[in-house]
């Protein structure tokens, strides 16, 4: 077993003690776990300068994690499953997610309980660190990762602000751990700047910007800081590539989610649960998500002994992508830079790429060691309109539909933002200060969440197969293109469009000579573009595929996966990825006719509240009987539709600071 030590710094009962359904009260214990792996193991040499790592005396390398478990006081009263989440840069949310805790409940080291979901079925939850530029404090958690030694190159550092300052911290939002500059006055530094996401570099001048930061006491180098006489300017996207000695090597992240599963699994003196469980699920959101699609690429499901890590995995709007996890001086916060995380293969089923002449599937390692897990992808709207999420599914000319592998299910949540929905969010992005312009996506899909657990258990426990996969697709003429979907939405009064030009693509990446070896130049020369078909949208704007709540089927609104920038944060005719937007209709028909709305009114659609609640009941119920959502949700979902619906005839929220995940 690769963890060999366990330093236990807190043990306390969970929610002061709560009892949750049948299994009763949950205990916390929290520590750091230190792993030791042998470096020439087969298993691990798919992790980028593992072997330039320093050895102990018996050749192992060591790396630390910060470690959670809650879990039921009586062990024998769960349900024999556990759940390890990846915590989102370093926040817990596997727990606030699944249990629907209040949008106003802060990150912490004790998760929120919210309504009990995950404890009343009787799931052990355990949440690994795995990151190791996350700026560790009591609740937030991460990684103490071995560092490659006699390694210096090149590295580069995306910067996004929505606010004009001169000072930016070298490292992702300027919130993470920074990798230092070898030398500030180094002269092949460069500085890119480009007005949107797809636009060309241009180079700032050198003598314009220098590697140092503003203080109280002036302009001073620094070895962590860029600095920009003037400013740099909201919306406007840079670059900066320079040299750094310093060369965590952060795939030891991922060799810490591969064997935190067996440590689990052990009945030990160091293991705080009762062990032995049945079954072990990962499940990430959104950056986490991408890391355990590159995870299962990695085919690191099979421990060093050869053994299934996890019986299912759930990589929750991750889209199509990877990311930032396993290369030289890779910095795991990075989101958007185009490079390994923006690369073929794509799709769970070996394919040829039309535009890299390259072949393979997401699968294929995992096919080769017989470690392939129950998956099931969970995506919403907002995936596919940053550009890559419909490239899990289709082949990269846009020609044909792929065949799912029989482990796998992927399910659209249709129209839909990144996280779910609720009444009254900040227009003010929680996580790096960017505004949108439009109201935020209010659609809840928390119900179909919580379903995608319950069928992915029973799919491993019982060998119950999921309902059918459900998402746009080329052979129906559910997936279109953008420019074509965009035209639906021009006629909303007060809605801005946004640029078709200046939305997200992915394009071909070229990393260098030894990209194969995780080794980069950069910045990454960008080739051709991949298909971003989204879902074609019906009369009022909603999306056709994937699983139509009934927010959607039922409508009082146009429900989006996009939201323009506000103009006060710079480049307006860009959109903020990862949200969307909710454009209620006109309560009455002469309020509609006032505004010009194209779309139907509310008192013109439906008799009534009742009326309204009614059908809304039937979709919900088709959806119950569908297994897409649960049962016991059925109530939950009418609740939410009443609340949208008080809403869209003129009632008033109170504003809550919105939770981001990315």
């Amino acid at each position: 077993m690769a963890v060999v030590d366990f330093t236990v710094s807190g043990r306390e009962p969970y929610a002061d003690g709560v009892s949750f359904g049948d299994t009763g009260t949950y205990e916390q214990v929290d520590g750091v776990l230190t792993f030791a792996v042998d470096p020439a193991h087969a298993a691990n040499r798919g992790i980028i300068d593992l072997d330039k790592a320093s050895c102990d005396s018996e050749g192992r390398v060591q790396f630390k994690a910060d470690f959670s478990v809650v879990m039921p006081c009586d062990g024998s009263r769960g349900n024999g499953r556990a759940l390890v989440e990846l915590p989102n840069r370093g926040r817990r949310r596997m727990v606030p997610v699944f249990n629907r805790a209040p949008a106003s409940a802060p990150v912490a080291r004790v998760a929120h309980p919210g309504d009990g979901f995950l404890f009343n079925h009787g799931y052990t939850v355990a949440s690994i660190g795995w990151q190791w530029d996350v700026m560790r404090t009591e609740s937030m958690m991460g990684l103490e990762p071995p560092y490659a030694e006699g390694v210096t190159g090149q590295t580069i550092v995306e910067i996004r602000i929505n606010d004009r300052r001169t000072t930016y911290q070298l490292s992702d939002r300027g919130i993470h751990e920074p990798l230092p500059v070898v030398d500030v006055d180094d002269s092949t530094a460069k500085l890119l700047v480009r007005d949107f996401e797809d636009d060309e570099d241009s180079v700032v001048p050198r003598d314009r910007w220098s590697f140092a930061r503003e203080t109280d006491s002036g302009v001073e180098p620094s070895t962590t800081h860029v600095y920009m006489e003037g400013g740099f300017e909201p919306g406007k996207i840079y670059y900066v590539v320079y040299q750094t000695d310093s060369a965590p090597i952060a795939g030891t992240g991922l060799l810490a989610l591969r064997d935190v599963a067996p440590y689990l699994r052990a009945v030990s003196d160091i293991n705080p649960t009762s062990g032995d469980f049945m079954a072990i699920y990962a499940w990430g959101v959104s950056q986490t998500g991408r890391f355990l699609r590159h995870f299962m690429h990695l085919g690191l499901n099979a421990t060093e002994d050869g053994e299934l890590a996890y019986e299912g995995i759930l990589p929750h709007v991750a889209g199509a992508r990877r990311g930032a996890f396993n290369h030289r001086f890779a910095q795991p916060s990075n989101q958007s830079t185009p490079i390994w995380g923006h690369v073929f293969p794509f799709t769970d089923e070996p394919t040829s790429d039309t535009l890299t002449e390259e072949s393979g599937g997401l699968l294929d390692a995992l096919r080769a060691a017989n470690a392939v897990p129950k998956t099931i992808y969970t995506n919403s709207s907002a995936e596919y309109w940053r550009g890559d999420g419909v490239l899990a599914h289709i082949d990269t000319a846009a020609t044909q539909d792929i065949k799912e592998a029989p482990e796998s299910r992927s399910y659209l949540f249709a129209s839909t933002q990144h996280g779910p929905g609720y009444l009254g969010q900040s227009r003010i992005n929680a996580n790096d200060g960017s505004g949108v312009r439009h109201e935020l996506n209010v659609t809840d899909y928390s119900p179909l969440l919580r379903a995608a657990l319950v069928n992915l258990d029973r799919w491993v426990m019982e060998g119950i197969e999921p309902p059918p996969s459900m998402h746009p697709r080329l052979s129906d003429g559910s997936a279109d293109e953008k420019s074509h979907v965009l035209e639906t939405y021009s006629g909303i009064p007060d809605v801005l469009v946004p640029d078709v030009d200046r939305l997200f693509y992915l394009r071909t990446v070229d990393l260098g000579a030894r990209s194969a070896e995780g080794i980069g130049e950069y910045p990454a020369k960008e080739g051709d573009y991949y298909p971003s078909h989204v879902s074609a949208v019906d009369v009022d704007g909603n999306e056709t595929a994937g699983i139509r709540l009934p927010d959607i089927e039922v409508p009082v609104g146009t429900h989006t996966g996009w939201n323009p920038r506000a103009p006060e944060t710079g480049s307006p005719e860009q959109m903020v990825p990862m949200t969307g937007t909710t454009a209620f209709f006109a309560a009455t028909r002469s309020e509609r006719e006032r505004t010009g709305d194209p779309r139907p009114a509310i008192e013109e659609r439906y008799k009534g509240r009742d009326d309204y609640l009614n059908r809304v009941r039937v979709v919900a119920e088709q959806l119950a009987g569908d297994r897409y959502a649960l049962e016991q949700d059925v109530d939950l979902m009418v609740e939410n539709a009443a609340e949208r619906y008080d809403a869209a005839i003129g009632s008033s929220v109170e504003v809550e600071a919105q939770p981001a995940d990315d």
